[in-house]
């Protein structure tokens, strides 16, 4: 009797673990990280990166990103051109104090990763799709993001650049 013990805590052990939840990697944005923006005038950059990383290349189904940014953090290295942006006629940050970035999915590309999700900006919810890399704990990305579409500053629409390119790099620890 004894000897069938083993093969049959073999087999509940083997039973059980077919049906293991499989969880991707947790990751800590590390303060390092650079959200920066250009649009030949203004350019500068975000602080206020706050969220959540679940990212395993290896199960990319179980992959998500839920990131935010802080709008009053916006820093053109102007005083005066930070507090337009942060006024109604811009971002207003008192109104829509967040950017945030959904995942529903992310693929693996030719040149890296694609997270495709919901981009909410000035209160203007689009489905958005960022490529980006992940080497050495590093997630790194580049996009445009036409200002006109999340109805900023709509009513001076030739005021500067409508679209601006966005760099992002976020180090990231376990």
């Amino acid at each position: 009797m004894k000897k069938f013990i083993y093969p049959i805590a073999a087999l509940a052990l083997l039973a059980t673990s077919a049906f293991t939840i499989v969880k991707s990697q947790d990751w800590k944005i590390s303060d390092s990280y650079a959200v920066k923006f250009d649009g030949g005038d203004p350019s500068g950059e975000f602080k206020g990166l706050k969220g959540t990383i679940n990212f395993d290349p290896n199960n990319l189904a179980a992959s998500k990103f839920d990131a935010s940014i802080d709008v009053a953090t916006i820093n053109t290295g102007n005083g005066m051109k930070n507090v337009h942006a942060k006024s109604d006629k811009w971002f207003d940050a008192d109104k829509y104090p967040l950017i945030k970035f959904t995942s529903s999915s992310i693929a693996k590309t030719a040149t890296g990763y694609t997270a495709t999700g919901t981009l909410e900006m000035h209160g203007v919810q689009k489905p958005f799709t960022i490529p980006f890399t992940f080497d050495n704990n590093v997630f790194a990305g580049s996009f445009a993001i036409n200002r006109l579409d999340f109805n900023i500053n709509t009513a001076e629409p030739e005021h500067g650049s409508s679209k601006f390119k966005v760099e992002i790099t976020v180090p990231v620890t376990k």
